[in-house]
Parts: structure tokens; sequence; C-alpha cells
């Protein structure tokens, strides 16, 4: 199986990027998501290490279905890097939504309402304390649209954007994170025994390896060699991948005017001192 390798120097660009972010944007500092994965830990590091403890602020959102485990483990892992936490039940606004829609809802939709509940808790603290939001899903969550739209896919940057799980995983290592958050199993929280992979219905290593072949364009015969599978699954991974691309852009607008928002209008923030 042929997986993604995590180029050399990764970190540093990492840090550089956020060091640069933050110094473009003026805003104080960053603000996040700790779960007590291995995405979010290795994304707090990489914070930490760019600008320093003081500007990050990590906040674990529990609610009455989430793991005890995981609040333990979240707050290690925020302790362990020396900087400010705050824990935020959501069980309150998730049950007052739940309320207000007024009918039973499945898991998903509830798991939604959770994810975007955390949004909002995330994006009032950047509001207030003047910092960014970052999120921490991996490239293999983004290209598979496994985030809630404007829930956890929401956030004004993503430090690990680019990296696929199995990247994840090998900088995790070279950054010195504890074996227990490396090995724990990839899980969102969202309900009791759900698994990212388990919801995929695929591994990660092989999901990579898949997603890998798709961006370098190769065919699904291909792809099913490197990926050790079959046509069938990478046909079944490029429909999803397909399919979710909304959730990774823009909202669209007709084209009417000169230069459109999200389809011509380009812009950064390189003039932002």
């Amino acid at each position: 199986m042929i997986l993604p390798k995590l180029r050399e120097g990764t970190e540093e660009t990492v840090e550089k990027f956020l060091a640069e972010k933050l110094r473009k944007i003026g805003a104080n500092g960053y603000v996040l998501g700790v779960s007590g994965g291995i995405d979010s830990a290795v994304v707090l590091r990489l914070c930490t290490r760019a600008v320093g403890k003081k500007k990050v602020l990590a906040l674990l959102m529990p609610e009455k279905e989430s793991s005890k485990d995981d609040l333990v483990d979240g707050k290690s892992l925020c302790e362990a890097e020396g900087v400010s936490y705050k824990v935020i039940d959501i069980t309150g606004p998730v049950e007052a939504f739940k309320k207000v829609i007024g009918k039973k809802l499945d898991k998903k939709t509830v798991a939604n309402i959770k994810a975007r509940c955390r949004m909002v808790v995330l994006y009032h603290h950047a509001s207030t304390e003047s910092r960014l939001v970052v999120g921490t899903s991996n490239k293999s969550e983004l290209l598979m649209g496994y985030f809630t739209k404007f829930g956890d896919g929401a956030a004004d940057l993503e430090p690990i954007g680019d990296l696929y799980k199995t990247e994840v995983r090998e900088l995790a290592r070279e950054m010195g994170l504890s074996k227990k958050v490396i090995a724990k199993t990839p899980s969102a929280g969202l309900w009791k025994g759900q698994t990212d992979e388990g919801e995929m219905a695929i591994t990660y290593e092989k999901l990579d390896a898949i997603l890998l072949g798709i961006e370098l364009g190769l065919d699904e015969k291909g792809i099913a060699q490197r990926a050790e599978t079959t046509r069938k699954e990478v046909e079944r991974i490029s429909m999803i991948v397909r399919m979710s691309s909304h959730k990774r852009k823009f909202q669209p607008a007709p084209k009417i005017g000169y230069r459109t928002p999200g389809l011509d209008w380009r812009e950064g923030d390189e003039d932002i001192a």
C-alpha cells in the first residue's frame, strides 16, 4: 500500500504559517476546541510552538453524552502545553435546539447540532477576545466532507488541512506526542461508540492511499492497485469526494457583476500589516 509521506520540514512550515497569519491579521491570539484526540493535540502543540502558550486558548466543550475519558485527555493535553483552557458544557444549548425543532431527531442530526453549538462558543470567544478560530480538520476529513458544515468545518484557518490523517500521525510522532494520544481510536465523540473509520467504513490507511491516488490524477485501476483494494471501493470514495465538494467551497452566487465573491474575486490578507 502506497501512503502519503510526510514532507521534511512540515512542522516548521505550519508553525511559520500560524505565526505569519497572526502577525498579518493583528489578532490577539488563537482559540481552538480540544477534544483529547490526535488532531486537536497536534494543532494545539503547533499553535503553542508558533505563537507561545500565552496567545493560545483551548476550549473543552463536552455535553451529557461525551466520554469522560475524552475530557480527562483534553485537560491533560492543555496542562502539558501550559495553555489556558476553559471547560464549557454545551448540554443546555443542544437540548434547547432539540426542543425548538420539536420532533424526533436521528443521531446524525443531533451530532450536527452539537458541532454547531461548539462553533458558536468558539466564535464568541474569538470575537470578544480578538482571536482567530483554529480548525483541527485534516485533509482526509476535508476531502471526504467528514465534518459538519458551519460546525467543526467553520474556522479561520486549518493548520493541518493539507495533511492526510496518516501524515498527522507521523507528525505527532515527530513532535513527541504521547503514544496514548497517537494510538487513540479516532472519533468525533458525538455519540456513544462512534468512530471515524466506522462511519466512513474504511481505515484511514486505505482511505489515504485512495485519496492520494485521486490527488495525483491516477485512474481507478491504478489507485486500486496502490491502495490494495477494489475498483468498487475507489469508485465509492471518489463519489463521496465529488458529492461533498459543496462543503469545501464558498457559497455560490449567480454571475452578474464584473468580479464575483467565491468565483473570480481573488484576494488574500497579504496587505494586512
